[in-house]
């Protein structure tokens, strides 16, 4: 008689294995696209239900935060625009710094293409988008067309898996470094209502501290996020919003190992050779409790070994793709469609933001790194071509999250906001799509 070994499924704790898919499913690198197309569903078909008062309801209940008189109260939503989004912004500026100093932006030759590429994603569509609201109501939204939603795109990549190689896929990332870059700037220059320079002031007092403590060498996350949440509420007063404070406080993170090498190689040996001993020991109490306190020195040694800049990111990354950016899509994608939704899209507005992704995107993307190249500036990763390039351009006008967040700093709580969001959502659904057709197709155009 045979016996079968019990799988570790079984063995494992019925917690576990109930959280097992949810886990599996949070590794996979499309997992954060996935995310927001759900949450885009969901807000869509309970923005057009019966009980669509509720959605639009949730989004104003008042939440307050503080203690004693230092109290904020403020609509949900803008929790979720100016707060939750101050986080994704400091993830950006973790990895444009990142880029910048080992990534795809560390050298002229390598940032060359992705920043050339970068610029004419965000020149043209903003272009063709003031071919159509030269004035009027629509002309605050020339940047809505300039973004791109960089989860959704690269989303899509990881879904055509093996079809497009890896070299795409990191001039894609670098590419969409160079395009935050850009909305960052003119979210900063050109989204401003008015500027007290007194709360500026007090900002930048912020931001030197910042610095300071980065030169004197100090590393704990949280002094950093303590006068990181100081710059912030500095911004949220000054007039320039207050996600710029994201990326100011990641340019001070230290990006920097502060480790004698052999020292750590040492320790840790020494600290295995502990661990070692203790299981062989048995369960003994006492081997039980060696084993615990072994492992935390090797814990907290892995951690020193890491940069802040980089522990930062790791923390901050699942929460972004798999928190943030879904409860951003599912309070911002929700419109009111009804029979006005054709007229919406013909909108000089939405028509404008329509022809900048879908058209303005892929033009610009292609011509300036056509041009790049051409000059001897760039050349085109290895394995990738001129039909990929192109197809990289038509991901690049899902604008999305990016366009939906400009959009709210354009045009406010008014109906041109849901027009402006018509255009949006047609315009990504309609790129993505024909982003995945081109990029399926293996053949190569000559340019």
């Amino acid at each position: 008689m045979t016996m079968n070994t019990p799988s570790p499924d079984n063995n494992a704790p019925p917690i576990e294995r109930l959280l097992r898919p949810i886990q599996a499913f949070t590794k996979l690198d499309a997992a954060g696209g996935i995310l927001l197309i759900a949450c885009t569903i969901a807000a869509l078909v309970w923005a057009n239900s019966p009980w669509a008062a509720s959605y639009f309801h949730l989004w104003h209940i008042k939440m307050t935060l503080g203690f004693g008189g230092a109290q904020l109260s403020e609509e949900l939503h803008f929790w979720i625009n100016d707060g939750l989004m101050a986080v994704f912004f400091l993830i950006v500026g973790l990895e444009i710094k990142r880029e910048a100093l080992v990534g795809e932006l560390a050298s002229f030759r390598k940032a060359a293409l992705p920043i050339a590429a970068a610029i004419g994603g965000l020149l043209v569509p903003a272009g063709i988008y003031v071919l159509f609201n030269r004035s009027g109501p629509g002309a605050a939204g020339w940047g809505i067309p300039m973004a791109t939603d960089i989860a959704f795109a690269l989303g899509v990549l990881a879904l055509l898996g093996d079809r497009v190689p890896a070299s795409l896929k990191v001039f894609l990332a670098a590419l969409a470094i160079a395009d935050d870059i850009g909305a960052v700037l003119v979210i900063a220059f050109f989204y401003t209502a008015h500027i007290s320079w007194i709360s500026l002031t007090v900002a930048g007092g912020f931001f030197v501290a910042l610095i300071v403590m980065n030169r004197i060498g100090a590393r704990h996350p949280l002094i950093y996020a303590a006068l990181g949440i100081g710059l912030w509420l500095a911004f949220l007063q000054s007039g320039i919003h207050a996600t710029v404070a994201g990326v100011l406080l990641a340019l001070t993170i230290p990006a920097r190992q502060r480790i004698d090498v052999r020292a750590f190689l040492s320790r840790s040996e020494n600290t295995l050779d502990e661990i070692r001993r203790a299981e062989d020991a048995g369960e003994v109490v006492e081997a039980i409790a060696a084993k615990g306190h072994a492992i935390e020195r090797l814990v907290a040694d892995c951690e020193r070994v890491e940069s802040p800049m980089l522990r930062f990111e790791h923390a901050l990354v699942p929460w972004s793709k798999h928190v943030i950016m879904p409860i951003f899509a599912l309070s911002n994608a929700g419109v009111a469609l009804g029979s006005g939704a054709g007229s919406a899209l013909v909108h000089p507005i939405s028509f404008g933001i329509i022809c900048g992704l879908m058209l303005g995107k892929p033009i610009g993307i292609v011509a300036l790194s056509w041009l790049g190249t051409r000059s001897g500036v760039a050349s085109l990763p290895t394995g990738v071509t001129w039909r990929q390039i192109l197809g990289v351009g038509m991901l690049g006008g899902i604008g999305f999250t990016m366009s939906l967040f400009v959009a709210n700093l354009a045009f406010g709580a008014t109906d041109t906001l849901e027009i402006a969001k018509v255009g949006i959502l047609a315009a990504s659904i309609i790129s993505g799509i024909a982003g995945a057709v081109v990029l399926s197709k293996g053949s190569s155009v000559r340019l």
